[in-house]
């Protein structure tokens, strides 16, 4: 499979005549709770030649690529000026991506050089918005009551543990799921229940609908209503926006020249 989605990406560079400066798996895969089936999430960084960006309409060109969702695959990207504007207000799905422990692209220094900023331009109180709204969401929907929807546990679980990691001031959220319940979860019974699901997820088991589990549904009980009145705050200011003009600048000029990290 990574050939083929290498392949696809290779297509793309060709197709839209852009250079993938980084590419990687996002979700599941990712997280460490895939299923047997589960789609492969393939999220790209890219850039098009200089002079793509010295244009009078450049705010109304497209600044994502997207393929429609075949053979298991889920595949888009977004350009780079789009990414480093998204960068400088911390958002929290790009930052996991420069996180992601399966890459399957890199070219020139851009994604090294964002991975390095990425304290820089952390904002905590973002992240732990975007991860309450995920969580809750979830939560609502799927596991409320005495039979629940066993795999939502994990889609809950991983943005709850994200925003205790976040309240201990750990720094950047990893993309990991067991760093996360390692790092944050110190209850035992609790522990011994979220590896068994994970057997069972990594089995290829469904996990439809079930009895709910009591140490993780008591936690996320306890978790979102303590979290639903909170008011996040920031511990740092807002940071100067220069070094990401200037790693834009870079990253063309390594697309023009050819250069490969």
């Amino acid at each position: 499979m990574r050939e083929i989605i290498i392949e696809r990406l290779r297509e793309i560079e060709r197709d839209e005549d852009v250079r993938i400066l980084y590419a990687c798996e996002s979700g599941s895969r990712a997280w460490g709770f895939p299923s047997a089936d589960s789609d492969y999430d393939v999220r790209f960084i890219y850039a098009h030649p200089r002079d793509w960006y010295l244009a009078v309409n450049l705010e109304q060109k497209r600044d994502v690529i997207e393929r429609p969702i075949n053979d298991e695959l889920d595949i888009s990207g977004w350009d780079i000026r789009k990414a480093l504007q998204l960068f400088y207000k911390s958002n929290p799905p790009l930052l996991e991506w420069l996180g992601s422990p399966i890459v399957y692209m890199t070219y020139g220094t851009t994604a090294a050089k964002m991975h390095n900023l990425a304290t820089t331009y952390y904002s905590p109180k973002a992240s732990m918005y975007h991860y309450l709204h995920m969580a809750r969401g979830n939560y609502r929907e799927y596991l409320r009551g005495e039979e629940v929807w066993l795999k939502k546990y994990f889609y809950t679980l991983r943005p709850i543990l994200a925003i205790n990691w976040l309240e201990r001031d750990m720094g950047v959220v990893p993309m990991e799921f067991q760093k996360l319940v390692d790092a944050v979860v110190s209850d035992q019974q609790m522990r011994a229940d979220i590896a068994a699901l994970l057997v069972e997820k990594r089995a290829g088991n469904e996990l439809k609908r079930g009895k709910r589990i009591d140490s993780i549904s008591n936690f996320l009980d306890s978790e979102i209503e303590r979290l639903e009145d909170q008011r996040f705050q920031d511990r740092m200011a807002r940071n100067d926006i220069a070094p990401l003009d200037q790693l834009f600048r870079a990253a063309l000029i390594e697309v023009a020249e050819g250069r490969v990290a």
